[in-house]
């Protein structure tokens, strides 16, 4: 079973706040917030037990044709109110220890709480939002 410090030092060093920002008017979802974390198949394990440990979120394969690169599974969260509820909370009792990704958590956080007030659905905020991912790694 996997405790608070282990989870934030594996966040640290292998997870990853993420916003996919989509332009495209053919498709519905236009701001994509994910939380995940990818390791070589060998580690599998672990991303079960991530996703023991959090109570969301899905494990799958990440297939990788390009040369010297191993199968690799990955745990994702992108599933809004799992990420609301589930994710900012603990990463807000539990900041990650990095500044960089202290930082990404925190611009995460804010977009975040911007698609809480739909702001995700007007041309502004989408500007703000873009604005936020750009600082982020």
């Amino acid at each position: 079973m996997l405790d608070t410090d282990y989870v934030l030092g594996l966040v640290d060093g292998e997870g990853c706040f993420a916003i996919h920002l989509n332009r495209s008017p053919l498709r519905r979802a236009r701001v994509e917030p994910h939380f995940c974390l990818k390791l070589k198949a060998e580690d599998r394990e672990l991303l079960d037990e991530l996703q023991n440990f959090f109570g969301c979120g899905k494990v799958y394969i990440q297939r990788d044709t390009r040369p010297n690169h191993s199968l690799c599974y990955r745990f994702e969260v992108n599933n809004r109110d799992e990420l609301w509820n589930i994710i900012v909370p603990f990463f807000e009792q539990h900041p990650p220890r990095s500044p960089s990704k202290r930082r990404d958590f925190e611009l995460f956080r804010q977009i975040m709480m911007l698609i809480r007030e739909d702001k995700h659905l007007t041309g502004e905020g989408l500007q703000i939002m873009s604005e936020l991912k750009a600082q982020m790694h």
